[in-house]
């Protein structure tokens, strides 16, 4: 196998590719940086490392969350500095009431990080504690040790206040008008696919991965957008809509042909009414006005079009009704609790608390024991890598030395070859702002490897920036990537010894879950709850990304054991790979029956009933502890007459078959004996 087509290559070209607004976070993160670091040098104001890294975490992908991140930002940074000036208040004098008390604070933080919807305010809360008490041991004098406090809050807030001056006048980024340029742009590639077909050209094909990717993209902008804007506060249910259309035809259009060598007229006349359609969809939207069906073929003209066509017209038409009701919001949903319900009753968040401190102490008493006061980032760690389960921890951890590591590097590189050339500070910002463009494009992209940019930037500055002058201490270097990788250690030993939390049962649960929705989706067209089914459909491949994500995180679980986690990967993994596989099977389906006609329906729901049965059975057995799922039995139905369309059924069984058994030690391998026989 070649270096490109490894999977650590298939995965940075995936995860560093272009996201929608990618540039826009990039300049705003390298415009605010480079404005932080002429301040920070020109005023003296200490730790502009830490003051690089508050501008990364507040920049964000729109206005709202910016705003957003920078509130809690300062209210915890607030919070924690006057914490930390009142515990030293009463126990400068006294070490071990000072550490009792510090760890009492800590726990607290870490403690609401788990139970509030709040939490990142009590995670600076605790990040603060814990950096603050490495200050104690630098200075004997009580008024340095408070100088020393304050410039941390200093450090953190003017950065925020900076960056939110940028992001709302230089750069701004609304979600209103990020949510309008995803729909043209998910709309104009639909538009670009029929024209192509229409040309008799070899269209485009649109993936599955897009398909998912971009009803993910527009339901969280439209969360985004109606925080901020009242117009779609008030037709939220007509926007969701919007949305929900746009997703249906973008699923459509990717179960089109590639080609179409001899389009019939009408054919020809079935596609250019539905790009004309998508074009006035994208005005309607667009300009906030009402969706009219504009009729280009003459109704005696029956129109023989591809499968999936049919099923974008009713998209538009549903619709086109409900736009001209002019549909209100009705009662806005429930507001999630601030609180979790079960936030005093559940042990796993008092335990999760625990943990993190007995993690932190020891790192503590060591640098202090060892007198080796720069490998002070060992404690940091082991509260940036604490996080609820083992696969999010050790992908967080994996991120955090890849970005260290980096870091490290490009520092080693510069502090030999570019620091002795330095004299101003031009040459300092040609230097670092190349740095902090690369930390940049990798942090504004997806979360799977964002953090890897930030800790970038952070472990760079820490060793270049946090003195006033040029730096040619290559120790500085060494203790920061030794402090890191000891606190990735000590994190993860800690998290496996004690109350180890996966996510295998969560896991199954979510499939479960997207089972179901597959099951609720099996609705014969034309039937009363012919809405239904695409809804559940569109659901479905949203809830698919999620289980994806979930996936990711158990398979980087440290386990000292072999067997079931792997097993529970590799069947988890089949069950992914089938649903897609199920989900596509019955939309060709769909599609068959469309181009066949009426003949053999009744065949066709049996099917469907039967499909929806199974699975949903599937899923309930796959949610019991221990699950007992069984792959589904075949049906036993037959469509006779018509070939393509007895094909098309045969494979819809033949993918449900495929689901794997989770009962017995050798189940793993049942779906590929299955899928080789068939």
């Amino acid at each position: 196998m070649s270096l490109a087509d490894s999977p650590l290559v298939r995965f940075l070209e995936r995860e560093l590719a272009p996201f929608p607004g990618r540039l826009n976070v990039m300049l705003r993160c390298l415009l605010t940086s480079a404005i932080v670091i002429v301040v920070s040098l020109t005023l003296e104001v200490p730790s502009l490392a830490l003051s690089l890294l508050v501008v990364f975490y507040v920049t964000q992908s729109n206005v709202v969350i910016t705003r957003l991140v920078g509130l809690m930002f300062i209210i915890g940074s607030t919070l924690a500095i006057g914490s930390s000036i009142l515990l030293l208040k009463f126990t400068f004098d006294y070490p071990l009431l000072r550490i009792v008390a510090a760890s009492v604070l800590f726990f607290c933080s870490v403690y609401l990080i788990r139970v509030l919807r709040i939490g990142v305010v009590f995670f600076i809360v605790a990040v603060i504690v814990i950096y603050v008490q490495s200050f104690v041991d630098q200075t004997d004098q009580a008024d340095l040790l408070i100088r020393s406090v304050l410039w941390v809050w200093v450090a953190v807030n003017y950065p925020i206040a900076l960056t939110l001056l940028v992001n709302a006048l230089l750069l701004p980024a609304e979600p209103r008008v990020q949510l309008e340029a995803e729909m043209h742009r998910q709309l104009m590639s639909i538009v670009t696919r029929l024209s192509q077909l229409i040309e008799g050209n070899t269209a485009a094909p649109i993936s599955i991965a897009e398909v998912q990717q971009g009803a993910l993209t527009l339901q969280r902008l439209l969360r985004f957008t109606t925080m901020r804007d009242a117009r779609y506060r008030e037709q939220q249910a007509l926007r969701l809509a919007g949305i929900a259309t746009v997703s249906r035809l973008l699923l459509g259009a990717s179960r089109l042909p590639l080609a179409l060598p001899r389009l019939s007229a009408a054919q020809r006349s079935a596609l250019d009414e539905l790009r004309v359609n998508c074009v006035a969809l994208d005005d309607a939207l667009v300009a906030h006005a009402p969706y009219r069906y504009v009729v280009t073929t003459p109704a005696h003209i029956e129109t023989d079009a591809p499968g999936a066509v049919p099923d974008m017209q009713r998209a538009l038409h549903a619709f086109a009704d409900l736009s001209s009701a002019d549909a209100k919001a009705t009662t806005p949903p429930a507001a999630e609790p601030m609180l979790a319900p079960d936030a005093w009753t559940n042990p796993v968040y008092a335990r999760f608390a625990l943990k993190t401190l007995l993690a932190v102490l020891p790192c503590y008493v060591f640098y202090n024991a060892a007198d080796w006061q720069g490998i002070h980032t060992i404690m940091l760690t082991c509260v940036i890598v604490a996080l609820p389960s083992l696969g999010a921890s050790a992908q967080r951890a994996l991120l955090r030395v890849a970005g260290a590591l980096c870091g490290s590097a490009l520092a080693l590189f510069m502090v030999v070859f570019v620091v002795p050339h330095l004299d101003d500070i031009v040459g300092l910002l040609l230097m670092t702002v190349p740095v902090l463009a690369l930390g940049a494009w990798i942090g504004a992209g997806s979360e799977r490897i964002g953090y890897a940019g930030v800790q970038l930037v952070f472990t760079f500055s820490l060793a270049l920036l946090e003195q006033f002058g040029p730096t040619t201490n290559l120790t500085e270097i060494r203790d920061r990537l030794v402090g890191i990788l000891l606190g990735v250690g000590v994190a993860t030993f800690v998290q496996m010894a004690f109350w180890r939390e996966g996510e295998g049962d969560a896991l199954r649960q979510k499939l479960a879950s997207v089972l179901r929705a597959v099951a609720a989706s099996f609705k014969r067209p034309g039937s009363p709850a012919d809405e239904a089914a695409p809804s559940a459909q569109w659901r479905a491949w949203n809830m698919l990304a999620d289980c994806e994500a979930t996936l990711s995180r158990v398979a980087l679980e440290p386990n000292w054991q072999e067997g079931e986690p792997a097993q529970l990967t590799m069947r988890a993994q089949t069950v992914l790979a089938q649903t897609r596989e199920i989900m596509l099977a019955a939309n060709a389906l769909d599609d068959a029956l469309a181009v066949r006609g009426a003949d053999p329906l009744h065949t066709a729901d049996a099917l469907r009933t039967w499909a929806g049965d199974a699975l949903a059975r599937y899923a309930d057995d796959l949610a019991a502890s221990p699950p007992v799922a069984l792959a589904p039995a075949r049906s036993g139905l037959s469509m006779d007459g018509d070939a393509a369309l007895a094909a098309c059924a045969h494979n819809l069984e033949r993918q449900i078959e495929g689901l794997p058994d989770w009962r017995g030690e050798a189940s793993v391998a049942a779906p590929v004996s299955r899928a080789a026989q068939a």
